[in-house]
């Protein structure tokens, strides 16, 4: 499978989460969403505006799981920790934390490593830990085409395409990153 040519914009950041570490993300920034879990409030809106356009498409969109929108510190830790092990597994791939390599288990989804330092304001991490990404339930085949066609006038954006072979991507990780759409 060659590498998927999907939208993959930078994140332009509200005006409220410039400079915001993972730390400083608190409850009443977050908003409850369709399908379950929290996003930030201006990833929220722009998500329910997304899931009523898809639903009008006859479209289902919603969150993998609760966990699979805003994840705090600590749950992407404990994500990270079920998915990685320090010994390499061939063919699999990688993930550095903590100065060490890590390899995802066979059969586990990719998750971004916890960030070293909460503390640094130039390891901003996961989009997860600041409530603007989603993985998407089912994203492949009618789903996935229909966010390829219309997520970027929502303000969102795929982030991960994998390498030169398609290996890696995730169709399913979609985050805000234009909170003016």
């Amino acid at each position: 499978m060659p590498r998927p040519n999907w939208p993959v914009k930078p994140v332009v950041w509200c005006e409220h989460l410039k400079g915001k570490k993972p730390s400083e993300i608190t409850p009443d920034m977050l908003v409850p969403i369709t399908g379950g879990g929290k996003l930030e409030k201006c990833a929220a809106e722009r998500w329910e505006r997304m899931v009523a356009a898809a639903q009008a498409d006859g479209i289902t969109l919603k969150p993998t799981s609760s966990g699979d929108t805003f994840r705090s510190i600590e749950q992407q830790k404990a994500g990270f920790l079920a998915r990685y092990v320090k010994r390499e597994i061939p063919g699999q791939s990688s993930r550095t934390w903590e100065g060490r390599t890590w390899w995802l288990k066979k059969g586990m989804a990719p998750m971004a490593a916890p960030i070293d330092d909460p503390a640094n304001d130039k390891a901003r991490g996961s989009r997860h830990l600041y409530g603007i990404a989603v993985d998407v339930a089912n994203a492949s085949g009618p789903i996935l085409e229909w966010l390829l066609a219309n997520e970027e006038k929502f303000g969102f954006s795929h982030e991960v395409l994998g390498d030169a072979n398609g290996k890696g991507a995730e169709p399913w990780h979609i985050r805000l990153v234009n909170p003016n759409a």
